[in-house]
This record gives C-alpha cells, structure tokens and sequence, in this order.
C-alpha cells in the first residue's frame, strides 16, 4: 500500500520490508481503456480500483487508448513489463469460430436484446488487446486478464467462448447459475469451486469454505459470455456450478519471484466489496484499499501477486541489458563526456588525412594522437583547432539543420567516429599501439573510453534508423 515516509516526505510503495521510493524507474503495466459516450461524445476510460491497485503494489499504469490503427503502434509502448486487460464488449466471434450455426437468429436477437450494451462488438479494441496477449505469451511478459481479459487470453492462444454462457452451457446442463443480475449488478454472488493446488487456493487459502464440491468462494459476476475451450496451454483453477471456467493460469509461466504470471479471471477481485455507507466518490484512494472493505482480505492478493511479477520481470530485462534507464549527469561529467567526443574526432581527422589526404603535416599524426589521447589531449592543438576538427569531420554528414545543429553541440558527426573505429580495426600497426596505451590507463579512464564508445553506438544507430526511414518515405 502507499505511505509516506516521515523522514523524507517522499511517497512509498510496497508492505512489509520492501520499500518502494516514488522517484525510482517503476515498471510500466500497459491497460486499455474502453470507449463510450458521454454528451455526444467517445470518451475511452478505465476502472479506477485497477488503476489504484497497480499504484498502491508498485508500478505504473500506462493507458492504451483504444484508437483505430493502434494495433500497429504497439512497439511505441515499450518497454512493456507488464499488460492487464479488463472489461468491455464481446470477442468478435469470428476470431474464435469458424461456424456460427450452431445459434439460430432467433437466439443471436434474444441474446442481442438481453445484453445489448455488451454486444456491439468493438473490432479495434479487439485487434489492440489480442496483439498485446500474443506479445506476453511470446515473451512470458506478466498478464493479467479481468472478466473480458481473460476471455481475450484464451483466444488468443488459440482457445474459444460461449457467445452466451445461458443459452449454450447453463440451460442445457440443467444447472442454473446467473452469471449477470442487472438488478443487483454489484451484489450478485454465486459460488466457484476452487481447484486444490492453484494459485487461486494459495491465494484465498483462509478464507475458502469446504463444501460437498471441494473449496468454495463466491464471487461476483458481470457477464454473459466465458471459456468453452480452454486453451492447452492452460489449467483452470475455478468452476462454476454449470462447469464454466471461472479462472485459469499458465502453469508453466507461474512464478512471481521470478517474473513469471499469465492468469485469466472471470471474476472482479478489485469490486468484490462490501456495501458502504460511504459514496465512493467521497472517499479516498486509500480508503478504497482497505482489506476490510473486500468480501475476503485476500481480494488485492492477486493484484500484489501480478504486480511483483511485473517487477521482477523489469529487473530481468535490466539484468540482461535488454533494457536501460538513463542515467542524470551533473554538469561536470557532462562537459568531460563533450571534450572526449571532440578530441576523439579530431584524432578522427588527422588518420583521415593520413590515409587520404597525405598531408604532409600529419603524417605521423595517427601515432601521436592516440597516444595524447590517454593524456586528455592532442598535441599541438588548442580548443578551437579541436572544435574545428569535428567541424571538418561533421560537413561530411547529410543531415537536417537540427541535426547538424545538435551534432555540432557533440563536436562530432556519427558517420565519421564509425570511420575512426573501422581503422584501428584494419589496421594492426596503430591497434596494437593502442592497446599497448590502454594498458597504462586507469580502471577509470577505460571506463569513460567504453562509456563514450557506447554513446557513439547508440547515436549511430538512432542516425542510421533515421536515414532508412528517409529512404523508406521517398
């Protein structure tokens, strides 16, 4: 849950001993919003009590609107620790069934009339969330799907749904179970079995009731469709009375310690709450979070659960440099960073010339420069000289003006620094020279050498990737 810390002021995260502060990198969980209208207008939005319940374990909530095209846009949320999908309108069917003769019309325009505010399916919201499910079952990126996300889960990985459970599942069992009450939409109850061994009975392990069917717990429900096949590489974890699916996992992908979490609930943990004297709108983010509130304390458990996978998934990609944070340098080590770049690309010039040119002033020029190179310095130039070096090097680069501006800032272009790296490669005489220089450098010293080279890298590929779109364009 969040607190402050009386020290500091600055807000924290997490329970226990493990605490959070708000100014570090938190893990980004990426939830699409839903569209209505509202004054004549679409408006997308999100269930707060997910948003809320994401802050208080640790991460961010990154709302993916549900915009036409954004299905192609996804790469532009990353980097993705973690993705939760919620409620919303029906699957199209036709992503899950090939036939749909099994319902007659007569029964599509019952169903149609008795959900209408479900029905109207939402092709972009679908194609937006089934491109994100396939994106953490291919990377084992933690899911988390609500009711609707679930459903989503379960197609995606090839499974499919009743269109509507009552017409397809319940009456013809003989089981009666109402998995939607419109007249008491947020007090409707009805009881799941929970299988022995899940995650679901760890989680709920106290407060789950022994009944004639196993362990039992009653949850709320707000739809009319659910898993009919259940995709194989999953396991249920609930059942209702009738035999629908209630909740399932990945068994194989469920290790929250370790990044791992792909679960799918019918139900709504977050609105498994007790009548309140209270309007919500009165009362605040805290009070909304409070175990007492819940039918069961363990209600946020799940969320906690999913939320320290996220985290430790970020850590993953951060142990095995797949991702970086960027690092704030104080004026000082910036202006140091600045003077590397342009002596490295004065020294740039003068084995161009060399090589090139033949200038006869520079003939031995490769030699000394990297050796003053250890010293901070080339010999026999003075600042302007340098800057007037990389000027030499930067008319070479076809950029915009904004580029050449900000690549004159650097006192360097990318295209010529990968000229310098690509002769001390080819040639032996002065790579040798050079390596016989790092071995009277400092630890530190190469440190900052591998930390320039490093920028060089990633300024080189952000230029490059630049130019590929330009060709691509026109």
């Amino acid at each position: 849950m969040t607190r402050t810390n009386g020290t500091n002021g600055n807000v924290e995260f997490g329970s226990g001993d493990e605490v959070l502060p708000l100014a570090s990198v938190l893990p980004r969980v990426l939830v699409v919003s839903r569209r209505t209208v509202r004054k004549n207008k679409f408006v997308d939005f999100v269930g707060e009590y997910h948003l809320d319940l994401v802050v208080s374990y640790g991460a961010v909530p990154v709302i993916v609107p549900r915009v036409s095209g954004l299905h192609s846009l996804l790469d532009s949320f990353e980097p993705i620790h973690g993705v939760l999908l919620c409620e919303g309108e029906d699957i199209d069917p036709s992503l899950y069934e090939s036939d749909l003769s099994h319902l007659s019309p007569e029964e599509i325009a019952k169903i149609k009339k008795a959900h209408s505010s479900d029905t109207q399916i939402d092709k972009d919201k679908d194609s937006i969330e089934l491109q994100l499910a396939r994106r953490c079952l291919e990377r084992n990126i933690p899911y988390l799907g609500i009711c609707r996300g679930s459903q989503v889960l379960n197609v995606a990985c090839g499974g499919s749904l009743y269109q509507d459970v009552e017409t397809e599942l319940s009456s013809k069992n003989g089981v009666e179970v109402h998995h939607i009450n419109y007249d008491n939409y947020d007090g409707h109850r009805h009881p799941v079995n929970v299988i022995e061994g899940t995650p679901l009975h760890e989680w709920f392990a106290e407060s789950l009731k022994k009944s004639s069917t196993g362990s039992e717990l009653f949850v709320n429900s707000y739809h009319h469709q659910g898993v009919k096949r259940l995709a194989t590489r999953f396991q249920p974890m609930a059942h209702a009375p009738d035999g629908l699916i209630e909740a399932f996992y990945d068994p194989a992908v469920c290790d929250p310690e370790e990044g791992k979490f792909i679960v799918g609930l019918q139900f709504h943990p977050e609105r498994m709450r007790h009548e309140h004297d209270i309007p919500i709108e009165s009362q605040t983010s805290e009070e909304l979070m409070q175990e007492s509130i819940f039918d069961y304390p363990e209600c946020p458990r799940i969320y906690q659960e999913f939320v320290k996978a996220v985290v430790a998934y970020q850590k993953k990609l951060l142990s095995t440099g797949k991702e970086k944070i960027n690092r704030k340098f104080d004026a000082a080590v910036m202006e140091r960073q600045r003077m590397q770049i342009v002596r490295s690309f004065s020294l740039a010039k003068i084995i161009y010339e060399e090589e090139h040119l033949r200038s006869p002033h520079s003939v031995h020029g490769g030699q000394h420069a990297l050796a003053a190179l250890r010293h901070g310095a080339v010999p026999n130039q003075s600042e302007q000289e340098l800057e007037l070096g990389a000027r030499f090097l930067q008319s070479n680069t076809a950029l915009n003006s904004k580029q050449v501006k900000f690549l004159h800032e650097m006192g360097a272009t990318v295209r010529n620094s990968s000229l310098f790296l690509e002769k001390m490669q080819l040639n032996e005489r002065k790579e040798a020279e050079a390596r016989k220089m790092m071995e009277g450098m400092q630890e530190q010293e190469l440190q900052e050498f591998i930390d320039f080279y490093k920028m060089m890298v990633d300024a080189a590929s952000t230029v490059l990737q630049q130019k590929r779109s330009f060709k691509r364009n026109f």
